[in-house]
This record gives structure tokens, sequence and C-alpha cells, in this order.
């Protein structure tokens, strides 16, 4: 059975993007592979976050994959500073990263750009960080987007070259899941092509109905088609691509039909998504309420998760240590 690893970072509340794009595949990878999900909180303090925000983030995270139907029982999902091993391998692999490669990132590059007053040392090893996240496991596959690809390919590149330093095949050269679907891209409210935390244009699935009723009202729409069977603009593909993944067949052909014709009403078809919507992400909210109601899920959850996922990476550890040299006396 392949391993699989991937993480999230412990940014709080996760959207509508996240579960039915990354999330979906987490759930169905459960039953057919050795799964290890983390919530990176290390990761998280490249931009120095409020202390106070962290844990809060961290929980609303971890209640929310549960939620989700992440399984405790047939994965390893754990705090990312809950296992030190991580850190260990991090500190490894820092001796065979080099400084012309981390800089070359494009990660480094961007964060570097947008906060130049903070270019701190765990931003420029965050590739290293990520890959002893992956090869802690010794891992075969690792679900990863578009724009982690590069570190992905990083980690290859740490597993050949440690391998090839100490002259023995240890650490595998993991790829990217996938198990043939394409990606499903749930685009944002404001028109712009992806939702995200920091577009400011996401529906979360913790978001009440009210609320989610209240965000796409103002969701961005234009005057309406004036001639029949016309392309969409992408701010209304973006609504139609919304209703494709809540809404019924019926439905999304309804309002087809209707735009094709130019009988289209954008409050119609907006008052019909916010309810899909809300019908869709309602037995998240109420699993969510019971996990807020029950605190021991998630103790349970990240203790049987830390449990499985320290035995793998002290397993990796004892063995990395003997391979580069390092005996107890």
């Amino acid at each position: 059975m392949n391993t699989v690893v991937s993480g999230i970072r412990s940014t709080g509340n996760l959207h509508l993007g996240n579960y039915y794009g990354a999330l979906k595949n987490f759930i169905r990878m459960q039953d057919s592979h050795r799964c290890f999900f983390f919530i990176a909180d290390y990761h998280s303090l490249t931009t120095h976050p409020d202390p106070t925000i962290l844990y809060p983030n961290v929980k609303s995270v971890l209640t929310e994959y549960l939620a989700c139907g992440l399984d405790p029982e047939k994965s390893a999902i754990y705090i990312q500073s809950d296992v030190p091993e991580v850190v260990e391998l991090y500190l490894m692999l820092n001796m065979h990263a080099y400084l012309g490669e981390l800089t070359k990132t494009v990660s480094f590059k961007d964060k570097a750009r947008k906060q130049p007053e903070n270019v701190n040392a765990g931003l420029l090893t965050y590739p290293t960080l990520m890959a002893a996240d992956i090869l802690i496991h010794n891992a075969d596959q690792v679900p990863v987007g578009k724009d982690q690809l590069q570190h992905l390919e990083m980690t290859r590149n740490f597993a050949k070259r440690f391998n090839n330093f100490y002259k023995v095949e240890y650490f595998k050269e993991p790829i990217a899941y996938n198990d043939g679907t394409e990606p499903i891209k749930i685009p944002g409210l404001d028109g712009s092509g992806k939702m995200g935390k920091s577009e400011g244009n996401c529906i979360y699935l913790a978001d009440d109905a009210k609320t989610i009723e209240k965000k796409v009202k103002k969701a961005l729409t234009d005057q309406g088609p004036t001639e029949m069977n016309s392309v969409k603009p992408e701010c209304i593909e973006n609504l139609f691509t919304l209703m494709k993944v809540v809404s019924t067949a019926d439905t999304v052909q309804y309002f087809e039909e209707k735009w094709n014709t130019c009988e289209i009403r954008y409050g119609d078809l907006k008052k019909q998504l916010a309810a899909d919507i809300i019908a869709a992400t309602e037995p998240i909210r109420q699993r969510i309420a019971e996990i807020d109601a029950h605190p021991e899920i998630l103790h349970n959850a990240v203790t049987r998760g830390k449990e499985i996922a320290r035995e793998s990476a002290s397993k990796t550890i004892k063995e990395v240590r003997e391979i580069m040299g390092f005996r107890n006396f």
C-alpha cells in the first residue's frame, strides 16, 4: 500500500475551494492508501503570525478536517509540531540544501517581494521543511497543486542527493498524487479564477446561512446576455461552475437555458446558488458543532495521529542517523 503525505497551513477556516479541491481527494484516498495528513503550524511561522491566533487556527482547521470526513481510524491526522522528528530531519536535509537553489524558488522570491522586511531563514528553507514533512514517512505520493510542484521536485532532488552522497537507496523519490481525475478548481465570488483566503473571495465551510446568502448576493455579475447562446463572461461562468458543484443537474440545465434565451435573472440564480451551497455544507456545519461540543473528539484524533506519525518518524530518524554516521555510546 502506497504512503501518501499531505499538509495544510494553519491559517484558519477552510473554504469551498479547499473542500471540493484537496479535501475530497483526501477523503477518497483513505481507503486505498496509508495516509498521513498534518496541519503545518511550523510553516505558518515564516510570516510571524500573532501567537494568540495560532492555536485557534490549528483548532479550526483540525475541526473542519474531521467534519469534512477525514477519519482518524483510517489515517494519521496530526499537528506538525507534535512530531519533533520532522525538525531533526529538516536540520539534516538543510546540510545538503544549497543557497543557490533555495533562493531560486518561486515561492521564496514571491514572499521576499511581498514581505521585504521579513526575509527570514525559515522562508528561505521552506522547501527543506516541506521535504522533511514528506520524507519523514518516506512517502510514495504527495497531493500537490501546481504552485507546489517545484517544492515536490526539490524534495525528489533532496532524496536523490542524500542517497547519492551516502551511497544508499534509502529515500524514495515521491511523485505527485494523481487518481486520474481532473482537480476541481473552485472560483472566487469576485469574478477571479480562484477562491482563496488572501483574495477575500471565499465562502467558508463554517459560514452560516445568512453569511452565505449575503456573500453570494454580492457576487460579481454583468448586465446580462444580449444575444442568444452567447459565451459567458468569466464572472458569470464562475457562478455556473459553483452551481455545477453544489446543485442538481436539472437546476444547472434550467439556468443554462435561461442564459441561452437571454431570460436569466441573476437574482434568481444567486438565490438558488446560495440555497444549494447552504444545503451542501450543512452536514459539515452540524459536524463542526458536534465536535465543538465534545472536545475529546479532537484530543482523541490528534493523540492517535501523533502516535502513528511518531512511530513512523522515529524509525526514519533512527535509520537516517545511522546512515549519516551518528552512533550511541
